[in-house]
């Protein structure tokens, strides 16, 4: 039997647009789903039934953290503190004491990272183990279902702002042409970023450097 009884992982730690995610799912590995396995490696829609099948079981907790891009763009904070501040908000809400959780190391020094964690989650008053493992997403099950969740929530917040700005603003990642097109679009139009953007991210200070240029043409 698995020694831990929550995965943890997170969505979204480097696109240009919407909040990074993370989940937590507490659970005994026995009662998970088929067909698990790092978000990354399956399509949407068997992510989006495999997230379905958790929220929807009685036997599973589910519970996630959100960074928004305010907190991003805080320039007191950075990616690492973040993706501990992400995971403490997920586990707090489901962990026990004396749980054990696996989570997806967001740190070069995962003994380091999962310390992090640990005095985190203590803050809400609960004592547990954790061990931070990179790549746990592909090694465990557990952390494999945790991924899934928060990337169908993330996507989810995403398509989301498809309605808000009336048009397809892509996956949110900076390697994404329609991203990058709705980014400098929006500029063009309103002179400034949308507010789903990370400003302080450099494919921002990009777009907002050409729309500066362009006008500077135009005289």
């Amino acid at each position: 039997m698995s020694p831990y009884q929550i995965g943890v992982d997170e969505a979204g730690k480097g696109p240009v647009l919407g909040p990074m995610v993370a989940a937590a799912v507490r659970v005994d590995e026995t009662d998970l789903p088929g067909g698990i396995d790092d978000s990354k490696r399956l399509t949407a829609a068997k992510r989006e039934s495999i997230a379905t099948q958790l929220r929807e079981s009685p036997a599973v907790a589910v519970s996630l953290g959100v960074i928004t891009t305010d907190e991003i763009d805080d320039p007191e904070t950075d990616m690492n503190s973040l993706t501990v501040a992400a995971q403490v908000r997920a586990l707090s809400d489901v962990a026990a004491d004396s749980d054990h959780a696996l989570v997806d190391a967001g740190d070069v020094s995962e003994s380091r990272f999962a310390r992090r964690v640990v005095d985190g989650v203590a803050d809400s008053g609960v004592g547990i183990d954790v061990t931070a493992e990179h790549g746990a997403d592909e090694a465990s099950r557990l952390v494999g279902a945790a991924s899934i969740v928060a990337k169908v929530e993330r996507d989810s917040r995403i398509n989301a702002r498809n309605e808000e700005y009336d048009g397809d603003i892509g996956s949110g990642y900076p390697s994404d042409p329609t991203t990058r097109a709705f980014l400098a679009d929006y500029v063009d139009r309103h002179g400034e970023l949308p507010a789903c953007a990370r400003a302080s991210w450099a494919t921002c200070e990009d777009v907002l450097a050409a729309a500066e240029q362009s006008d500077l043409g135009e005289f």
